[in-house]
């Protein structure tokens, strides 16, 4: 993903000089958009699934009131935990775990962009309107460049995610002896 910035002015505006291409550009991206979305959401009910298994094997009960109205980051943070004490507890850390974290951390990063994107404010070349960063040098407006291949990138992390969690999932079950 191309990112711009820009000096925040007075005034929080956006230059979109070619309306017509810019939602030539939105039309696009809205069928990947609703992919991402969808696959995120798959990602985190496999999530959900293995974390009720960890709290308990005999019913998701335990589990899913402790998960109800959690946020997707303390789901993997709860997660990791979990993982890392069976790993301590069983002396092996599964290759399939290496990076899952991270890539886990990663897939929301991406799709909380496309997700909080304002969208409206897309130009002609594609750059959306994402947030306002502080630094040093002042206020600067943040512009990502969501184009369809960006897109595919974005679902390509979350889908890869996924299979990880499930390999993980395989192999968590063979440590256990199951």
């Amino acid at each position: 993903m191309k990112t711009k910035h820009r000096p925040f002015e007075q005034y929080l505006a956006h230059e979109v000089e070619d309306e017509d291409q810019a939602w030539k550009h939105i039309d696009e991206s809205l069928p990947r958009i609703g992919l991402v979305v969808m696959y995120f959401n798959g990602l985190e009910k496999v999530l959900d699934r293995m974390l009720c298994e960890m709290f308990s094997d005999r019913s998701d009960t335990p589990g899913l009131i402790v998960l109800q109205n959690t946020h997707y980051s303390a789901k993997v943070n709860l997660f990791a935990r979990f993982s890392d004490d069976l790993h301590r507890n069983v002396g092996r850390v599964p290759t399939e775990y290496v990076k899952l974290v991270d890539k886990l951390r990663e897939a929301a990063r991406q799709r909380n962009i496309v997700v909080h994107a304002d969208w409206e404010n897309t130009n002609e070349e594609g750059f959306t309107f994402t947030n306002i960063r502080f630094s040093d040098g002042g206020m600067q407006q943040e512009y990502v460049q969501l184009s369809p291949d960006a897109l595919e990138a974005i679902l390509g992390t979350i889908l890869s995610a996924r299979v990880q969690l499930g390999k993980y999932s395989e192999a968590k079950e063979e440590l256990l002896g199951r």
